[in-house]
Order: C-alpha cells, then structure tokens, then sequence
C-alpha cells in the first residue's frame, strides 16, 4: 500500500469539516446574525421595550439550535417507518387550526394551535412532514412511478390534503409551496412530463378561480396589476417597501436610520424585512442576502450528488426547496414580482415557527452530511492509523 503523503492528510482532515453541509450551516448563521441586527432596528418603536421583538428572536434562534441538534442525531432510515403516522398527525393537526376555539383567529387567518403562551404554525412544520412522507413512498415505489395510480395519483392525493388543508386556513402562500415543492420531487422521483404538466396547468387554475371567486382577494390582485395608483390602498405595503428601497439607494441609510418601519410599513419585522435591509444597509447588502442563497442553494445541489439511496436524495432536495423557495417568494413578493403574500424570509424574518422549521431542516442536512461521510471517514481514520504505526 502505497503511504500517503502529509498533504494528503491533511486533505483528508479538512474534508471532515469543509463539506457542502458545513457551508450550509456558516450561511444560515450569517443570515440568522444579519436578522437580529437587522431586527432589532426593525422592531424598536413597536413596543415600549425596544428589545422585546429582538429578545424572542434570539430565545428562538437558541431553541432552534437545540431542535437542529437533536434532529442531526436521528436515525432517518428507522424514523422512516413511521413517515404514515407523522404524516397522519400532521394531516389531524392540520385539521384542528381550522377548529373554531382550538385553531387561533388572528389577521384574518385561522393558522395557529395555542400550547401555553406560545402560538404554533402547524402548517410550517407540516411542509417538512410533507417532504419526508413524500420521500418515503416515492422511494418505496420507486420502480412503480412511471404507473398513473401507484406512481402519480397517489403522492398527488398526499400533496393535496396537506394543500388543501393548508389553503382552507387560508394560506395560499404555504398552500402553494407545499405544492411546487411537491411537484418538483414527483418530477426529481421520475414521474412522467405528461401527468406533471397537467396538474401543474389545473393548479394554477383553481388558483385563479380561487382568486376571481373572492372579492378581497380580487381586489388586492387588480390593485397589484398597478401599485402607484393604489398605494394608499391594496397595495400600501408593497409601495412602502419599494420606497425602503428607494430610500436606501446603493449604500443604505445605516443601520438603525431607516425611517420605513417607523409606524409607514407594516410587518416591517416579519415579511418585509427584506426591505429595511435594502433600506437600512443598501442595494449591496440585499444582493449579498440574494447570494447566500445562492451559496445555499448550490452547495444543497453538490451535497445531492452523494445521496446513497432516492429516500435520502429527495429527503434533501425537498429540505433545500423549503428553504431555497421560500426565500425567492418572499424577495419576489418585496421587490414587487409577485402579487403580496405573507410568507417569512428565511433566518431573517420574526417569527418562532418558521425559525425552529429552519434549525430543523439544517438539523436534517447535518445529520445526512455526518451519515453520508461516515464510510469516507472510516477510511480516513484507518490510514492516519496506518501511517501513525
């Protein structure tokens, strides 16, 4: 056998540490420090403790950790055996919210269960029960998916009844997430164009129906067809977070001078954080934001290609689209591409659901990082032994 060289070795021990998940991870923490500066400047004059917004955050950011942790030390092969039953919770759950006195009523939406004090967005969760349950059957049917039945309509009727579920809340924004997500892991498992393309065009028309048939919702998308002539109406918020922008310019205003979120754009601490940063921190700050991301995003598409079976493969490629697609739909809904819709931005927004959904999702590139390596590890470990001797 031939010895390897000390430069080989210590390749061998970066490897370990410098990987796809790692990157990750460094790029979720940047953004999840970026939020509370940029949170903190957001949330101050909304409550007489200027650190209240910022104090929540950071207690989540805290237990997010620690769910991620827990959750990069399970056994997913095992957990797999019972992908039916979570899914089955989180379908039940899912039914609750939309209880009236079990489902809390706030801002015109029945979307959370109250535990205490503390106020649950079931159907955050319910998008990863949703990926791990769809994971599980298209690879238990992997040599059955190009079959219309087994292959096609039933992963459809799991996506539909956590979407439609979640449209009943009503959420169209995470109704429509679960959905893209779904589709795009049906078509990653195999499934044929011509029964994705379908679904995709009947979609996209109940949408429309679903939009015509509501006289708020019609009104809110016509007003968006032209933001300057409704800005004092359906399309106030979208037009003060375009003018954070505006007002921002290339180098920003500075950190903690933005003048948006005092009292002219609602749910500056939430879904339109996106804009006090352009505000705040200017035009190169929000590109930064975007290139993350990116980073995410690619570094997510390089760790797939170790995936050692479909079940792990689509595990996180539909972890990376919770993240990747959330993220566009909301700077897209910011910036003015897409009609208005509350969705969080990722590691950066107020909010503890989607913050816990977030450490746990990175829990699961983690743990898939450690146990996809652990072979490539062993083999490392024996030749340090072997050169040591």
């Amino acid at each position: 056998m031939t010895t390897p060289s000390r430069r080989d070795l210590a390749r061998a021990s970066r490897s370990s540490w410098v990987n796809p998940a790692t990157i990750i991870v460094v790029c979720a923490l940047s953004l999840t420090l970026l939020g509370l500066a940029i949170l903190f400047s957001a949330s101050a004059a909304m409550k007489q403790n200027a650190y209240f917004y910022l104090q929540k955050q950071v207690i989540g950011v805290v237990v997010a950790v620690i769910f991620g942790a827990v959750v990069s030390r399970v056994d997913l092969d095992y957990l797999r055996r019972y992908a039916g039953w979570i899914a089955g919770i989180f379908l039940v759950l899912l039914a609750l919210v939309l209880v009236p006195h079990v489902g809390v009523w706030r801002g015109g939406a029945r979307r959370w269960l109250g535990f205490g004090p503390m106020l649950v967005q079931i159907s955050e969760f319910a998008k990863l029960a949703l990926v791990f349950c769809l994971a599980h059957y298209l690879a238990l049917n992997q040599t059955r998916i190009g079959e219309f039945k087994r292959g096609y309509l039933v992963p459809l009727a799991i996506i539909g009844a956590f979407a439609v579920l979640t449209y009943k809340e009503p959420d169209f924004g995470t109704a429509a997430l679960m959905i893209a997500v779904g589709l795009v892991l049906l078509f990653l498992a195999g499934a044929k164009w011509r029964y994705i393309l379908p679904t995709i065009s009947g979609v996209v028309g109940l949408f429309a129906l679903a939009v015509a048939l509501n006289p708020n919702r019609l009104r809110r998308f016509l007003a968006y067809l032209d933001i300057e002539a409704n800005k004092q109406g359906g399309t106030y918020q979208l037009y003060q977070g375009l003018t954070a922008f505006a007002a921002g310019g290339v180098d920003g205003a500075g950190l903690g001078q933005g003048r948006q979120q005092l009292n002219f754009l609602p749910e500056a601490h939430t879904d339109f954080i996106f804009s006090v940063i352009g505000e705040e921190l200017g035009l190169w700050f929000t590109l930064g934001v975007v290139a993350v991301f990116t980073v995410i995003l690619v570094a997510g598409l390089v760790h797939l290609k170790r995936a050692p079976n479909l079940f792990h493969f689509l595990l996180v490629a539909g972890t990376l689209l919770l993240i990747c697609l959330q993220a566009i739909i909301n700077i897209g809904v910011v910036t003015g591409l897409f009609p208005t819709k509350g969705m969080s931005l990722p590691f950066i927004s107020a909010g503890l659901s989607n913050l816990l959904l977030m450490g746990i999702l990175l829990g699961v590139l983690w743990n898939t990082q450690r146990t996809w390596g652990r072979a490539s590890l062993s083999v490392e470990a024996r030749i340090m032994r072997e050169v040591m001797a």
